[in-house]
């Protein structure tokens, strides 16, 4: 596979992964959690729709969750 497929591939997983734990935490909408999480909220939205992201982005989320990053990448990134 070649390597800008696999940073699709990736960063997919990632909103995958961001959005799925946004609505374990119960939080339905994106502009709460965004506005919560201190991420603004149109750029939160580009996140889960798999939009590359920074670390310091993916920091705030890990970070809010009250996860590692171990617990983080535990899912979706098979």
């Amino acid at each position: 596979m070649k390597s800008k497929q696999l940073d699709k591939d990736l960063v997919k997983k990632l909103g995958i992964r961001i959005r799925n734990l946004r609505i374990k935490a119960g939080y339905t909408s994106q502009e709460i959690f965004s506005y919560e999480c201190g991420i603004p909220r149109a750029q939160y939205a580009r996140y889960e729709k798999g939009a590359n992201m920074t670390m310091t982005s993916i920091q705030k989320i890990v970070t809010f969750h009250n996860i590692t990053w171990a617990e983080f990448f535990s899912e979706s990134f098979d």
